[in-house]
């Protein structure tokens, strides 16, 4: 199932999610050395902030974050790993970094850190274009910025 994403009103989000917002703001800005200084300050428990850290952001920072991990599993058979990288490159995407298992029980895995912000798709988009390639058996989008 692909990832859904929404835009959603911060006078609904619940509390734990804008504090997160809060903490993530904080150490960006420099305001906090660390994280545990950081939800301290906000009033967050660091198990909630770990929680939440990585699927909440500011639209704006969505924009500009267009650096993506993908982690994608892969048919042991000549030909496919290739497949992928030419659809990331056919889509302008750039690809920063390659690292691949060793195939066990005939599946590898393959994760491929993608620079996006060349691709006049999205992240997601190119995500469920690589699902569809034959070989492909999962894929999905395991860390971003």
């Amino acid at each position: 199932m692909p990832e859904r994403f929404f835009v959603v009103r911060e006078d609904i989000l619940p509390e734990g999610i804008v504090k997160t917002i809060h903490v993530k703001e904080m150490l960006q800005r420099g305001e906090a050395a660390t994280v545990h200084e950081a939800v301290e300050r906000a009033g967050l428990s660091r198990s909630a902030f770990y929680k939440y850290k990585d699927g909440v952001f500011p639209l704006n920072q969505l924009d500009r974050e267009r650096i993506v991990t993908i982690s994608v599993d892969l048919e042991h058979r000549a030909g496919i790993l290739s497949k992928v990288l030419g659809l990331v490159a056919g889509s302008e995407g750039n690809i920063l970094t390659i690292h691949q298992s060793i195939p066990l029980q005939g599946f590898a895995n393959v994760v491929v850190t993608v620079d996006t912000s060349p691709m006049s798709s999205t992240p997601i988009e190119l995500v469920d274009a690589l699902r569809k390639l034959p070989g492909v058996r999962k894929a999905s989008i395991i860390g971003q910025g």
